[in-house]
């Protein structure tokens, strides 16, 4: 069962955090945290569920055009 942070509020968009930190796990970032595992997927869910990672959320940019 995810362990999903309060300040993440969401379980969608603790989806999309890990997702994008596994991304960064697979092109060499180094893991926050130590595992026996070298799932990238794993090691982001792990990260986020300690609270080891800061994002940020941004406003949509709305293009000129659009209603």
């Amino acid at each position: 069962m995810l362990k999903i942070p309060e300040r993440i509020g969401s379980k969608y968009r603790f989806i999309i955090l890990a997702a994008e930190r596994a991304k960064q796990l697979q092109n060499n970032a180094k893991p926050k945290i130590k595992t026996k595992s070298t799932k990238p997927a794993y090691i982001a869910i792990r990260e986020l569920e300690e609270d080891l990672l800061s994002y940020e959320i941004t406003e949509p940019v709305e293009m000129p055009g659009q209603v």
